[in-house]
């Protein structure tokens, strides 16, 4: 099936013949230093980094149900047992980059999500298991560490900034399980955005051939320096067809500071604003000379951006200097940038360029989230809401300025799931009740009226029903 493809190699069941260990200083050639020594052979760049790309091994226990019916409350108090499901292991093979002397190992968080037992195997064959630092589904990263007694061969973080289209690269990973590879390509693409299915849209797009397996490798310049970590492909059969997406090495820089520091997750700013990408029309419209930049729909009251005075209808078209080509690129220049700091943005409004001042922050508990999980017989009964605020919001991935009681969890098989009510739903009113938090949820469903008047937003549109 065409579409994107990442690429963790699934039920892998037995270990690869690894490439042979780093080379003695006696026997290691000198590094090319032309592209007419590179064009004789990358050899001595290869045994001069290869030691620092590793295979990643996750292990986890599966439940595989027996019966269709098997986890159903309702038949199995039916036929008065319970189903039993099978577990089963099953085994995911990836790779991963050492980018500390002292065993801190990047790969990609699908590699490793849902493991309960993760070992990195070295170049020479030596094994270690491995702890997970820190990891991110909307970033696809994870930090791994090695417990090793000894100093590791790592790679040199790049400034990811610098690569251009054209530029000389190798990939390193290991594709389908068969042990190291290595690949040379060029860079194909810069800022290329909806490669995944995460909120995520930034990437290093190579001709370089990666395949299932070269997740979390590396991606790395002619300089053996890392410049992106192989995520994803655009493949109709599995293979490469030589479109491959690296994750940009500056994005792992930042990921990598938060779990040297100990965060127990990875923040991005807030910016408390809605942004859509520029079209030809609008473009045309504001008198910009490209359809590039990050278009302002919607500004969250007291956050970030209104502070800063930007306002709807307002396009960024750069930030401290460096050209915003959609959303998603504002997104990441925003994230590389850091909390903390103050960034310059560029703004188009009515055919003129001004530059505003923002301070960038994490998104911020306005509003308590009083967790709680709704019990008895209401319609809501099995689902866990909470207040929203930016930060809930973010994590819901839901958007900044949403407000109000959101669902953020839904028991299997519970009355809220059978009727349909979903994580993300925000939860309106309630027999002409506005539900401004959860207390006033909780006290409304404890009530049994008869009859309840729903009203739900999902989506941005709002849904209206009556339940007996």
């Amino acid at each position: 099936m065409q579409g994107f493809v990442r690429l963790a190699a699934a039920s892998i069941v037995s270990l690869a013949l690894l490439a042979p260990g780093i080379s003695s200083a006696e026997d290691a050639s000198p590094v090319p230093q032309s592209r007419t020594d590179m064009q004789m052979s990358f050899a001595p760049l290869v045994k001069q980094t290869h030691g620092a790309v590793v295979n990643v091994y996750a292990e986890r226990m599966v439940q595989r149900r027996v019966s269709p019916f098997a986890g159903d409350p309702f038949f199995e108090q039916f036929f008065g047992q319970r189903m039993p499901n099978r577990t089963e292991k099953q085994t995911s093979l990836g790779s991963g980059v050492i980018v500390g002397a002292n065993g801190m190992v990047v790969t990609n968080n699908h590699v490793i999500d849902g493991a309960d037992d993760i070992k990195v195997a070295l170049s020479d064959g030596r094994e270690f298991p491995v702890k997970v630092v820190l990891k991110d589904e909307r970033l696809d990263l994870a930090v791994l560490k090695i417990d090793a007694k000894e100093a590791l061969p790592a790679l040199v973080i790049a400034d990811s900034d610098q690569v251009d289209v054209g530029d000389l690269v190798l990939a390193i990973g290991n594709p389908f399980g068969v042990g190291q590879t290595v690949t040379s390509g060029i860079v194909s693409g810069l800022a290329r955005n909806q490669v995944t299915d995460g909120d995520f849209g930034f990437f290093i797009q190579t001709d370089a051939s990666i395949n299932p397996g070269n997740s979390g490798g590396a991606l790395m310049n002619m300089k053996g320096e890392l410049i992106g970590i192989n995520t994803a492909i655009f493949s109709k059969g599995g293979g490469s067809n030589g479109i491959g997406f690296a994750i940009p090495a500056n994005l792992v820089k930042v990921f990598l500071a938060a779990a040297e520091r100990g965060d127990a997750s990875f923040e991005r700013p807030y910016v408390g604003a809605t942004f859509e990408p520029v079209t030809s029309d609008v473009a045309e419209a504001l008198g910009l000379d490209k359809v590039r930049g990050a278009l302002v729909v919607r500004v969250a009251e007291g956050g970030p951006a209104a502070k800063a005075g930007l306002k709807a209808g307002q396009v960024i078209v750069a930030i401290d200097g460096i050209p915003v080509e959609h959303p998603d690129a504002l997104g990441y220049r925003l994230t590389t940038a850091g909390l903390g700091k103050a960034v310059k943005l560029s703004v188009r409004d009515n055919g003129r360029e001004s530059e505003i001042s923002m301070t960038l922050a994490a998104a911020p508990e306005t509003t308590p989230r009083d967790e709680r999980l709704i019990e008895g017989s209401s319609p809501f009964a099995g689902a866990k809401v909470a207040n929203l605020s930016p930060k809930l919001a973010y994590e819901l991935r839901m958007p900044s300025e949403a407000t109000g009681v959101a669902i953020t969890e839904i028991a299997q098989g519970s009355p809220a799931a059978r009727l349909g009510f979903a994580p993300h739903d925000i939860i309106v009113s309630v027999n002409g009740v506005e539900i401004s938090s959860t207390a006033v949820l909780a006290k409304v469903a404890a009530d049994d009226p008869g009859f309840w008047r729903v009203e739900v937003e999902r989506d941005g549109q709002r849904i209206r029903q009556i339940f007996r």
